[in-house]
């Protein structure tokens, strides 16, 4: 009959055995002195303590670890087609599109299946970026609030746009702004209520419409009451020759 003590001991090694989990570790060594040899048929020497110190020739836990070619099963917005194959790093293919299960390995039995040919030319794309669409839309969704002074005069400059852009998350240059046709300047309390778009160029290439609404600031007694949700109520065009421009631009 096993006394406390013992069953003790033994609960205490099985909890120790469930977490000694294998890990795959190769560390490939050299011997820095080698032991002498021997005569064929001799007795080896008696290997010394300098003979058990080593150099590290290759840790594989640190060696770069080659792409992994996957195939896409769906549409990836700024990515590719089903049936693409892609070749991108592990950490990237495991998390970004095997785990939500947007990509299969491009073994031999799903290259077969998603009829995949590498021989085969991929059709241009009409963007410059395969990220063009998605900032195209997260740009013509914006509703970019400019905020300008209530008490002291200003003119609008693209350096004002950029700016705002800034504060809401985009880095956008002046060079890729373009101004609205008129100039427009303040301060001036009737353009709180309107808006109007500026064009915002990618890549030099595509071009997208930003709707763009005015908010004069003052601290004090001058500061203008909080509308609230105003990004989402539909405002009168500044210039009337962008309203029919404005009225497609999705508001959200």
């Amino acid at each position: 009959m096993l006394g406390i003590k013992s069953i003790l001991n033994i609960a205490f090694t099985e909890a120790a055995n469930s977490f000694n989990q294998q890990t795959r570790n190769t560390f490939i060594l050299r011997r820095k002195w080698p032991p002498p040899l021997h005569k064929k048929g001799g007795r080896p020497s008696k290997l010394r303590a300098r003979h058990f110190v080593y150099d590290l020739v290759e840790d594989t836990n640190v060696v770069k670890k080659p792409d992994i070619k996957i195939i896409l099963n769906q549409f990836v917005d700024g990515v590719g087609d089903t049936g693409d194959m892609l070749s991108v790093r592990p950490t990237k293919a495991y998390r970004e599109f095997l785990i939500p299960g947007l990509a299969v390995y491009a073994s031999p039995a799903n290259i077969e299946k998603y009829k995949v040919d590498e021989s085969k030319p991929k059709a241009e794309s009409t963007f410059s970026s395969p990220y063009v669409p998605r900032t195209m839309g997260c740009l013509s969704r914006l509703v970019l609030q400019i905020t300008m002074n209530k008490t002291e005069p200003w003119i609008l400059e693209p350096w004002h746009i950029r700016t705002s852009f800034r504060k809401a998350g985009y880095v956008v240059p002046e060079h890729a702004i373009k101004m609205p046709p008129i100039q427009i300047k303040g301060p001036d309390l009737s353009l709180q209520h309107k808006e109007f778009y500026v064009t915002v160029q990618i890549n030099n290439t595509e071009e997208v419409n930003v709707r763009c609404r005015i908010h004069h600031w003052a601290a004090g007694v001058d500061k203008l009451p909080w509308e609230e949700f105003h990004w989402k109520k539909p405002r009168e065009a500044l210039i009337p020759e962008q309203a029919e421009v404005l009225e497609k631009i999705p508001l959200h």
